[in-house]
């Protein structure tokens, strides 16, 4: 059984970057709690199962993910960010922009799910691209490769948003013979063509 867990299961971290063996810094009551809380109980769950069952598992800890096939209003960065810049409209960051992101493709995390199937390791792993970036420094990416007349404005930032996201992907390499081979820059072109035709640009 594969269970699909998340980088939210670390909350806005106070360990970084962030390793499997880190618990986690949530607040199980704010505004992102019942999602956050949600996956960390899939996961102890699927360790009892495991544990006291013997059933066969396997833990993936998905980053932040893009590429062809994602919902343009799903409302992270991303889709946000391209979608307000292929639509002329100014692109929102939340707070200062100094929080941190870390974007993998699409192709790059089904391969590291494939490789963990095919593995015997039951603990969990976290898949993502450790590649960080600030999101001021990403509105601008986006800025310089959607050319138009967006321009960046700051909203209050949500209360619990993460700080900083960057997954340690050692274990994924140590075990897997796994690690990200997609550049930001290519899979951002990939993903601008799909939003181009779901906006029929």
């Amino acid at each position: 059984m594969l269970i699909a867990s998340t980088s939210e299961v670390y909350g806005d971290p106070l360990v970084h970057p962030q390793n499997e063996e880190y618990w986690g810094n949530v607040n199980p009551i704010g505004p992102r709690g019942v999602y956050d809380e949600a996956k960390r109980f899939q996961e102890a769950m699927t360790m009892a199962y495991h544990t006291y069952h013997g059933l066969e598992t396997r833990i993936v800890r998905i980053f932040n993910t893009y590429g062809p096939r994602m919902r343009l209003d799903d409302g992270r960065a991303l889709p946000a960010f391209m979608s307000q810049a292929l639509k002329g409209e100014d692109i929102t960051v939340f707070g200062d922009g100094s929080q941190t992101r870390s974007f993998c493709f699409v192709s790059d995390l089904i391969e590291g799910i494939y490789r963990l199937l095919l593995s015997d390791y039951h603990l969990p792993v976290n898949i993502g691209n450790p590649h960080e970036i600030s999101l001021n420094d990403f509105a601008q990416e986006i800025q310089k490769l959607i050319v138009g007349n967006s321009k960046i404005v700051y909203m209050p930032l949500p209360k619990d948003d993460p700080k900083q996201r960057q997954p340690d992907i050692t274990k994924a390499k140590e075990i897997l013979n796994w690690q990200p081979q997609v550049e930001r820059k290519e899979g951002l072109k990939i993903t601008l063509e799909y939003f181009k035709t779901q906006l029929g640009i």
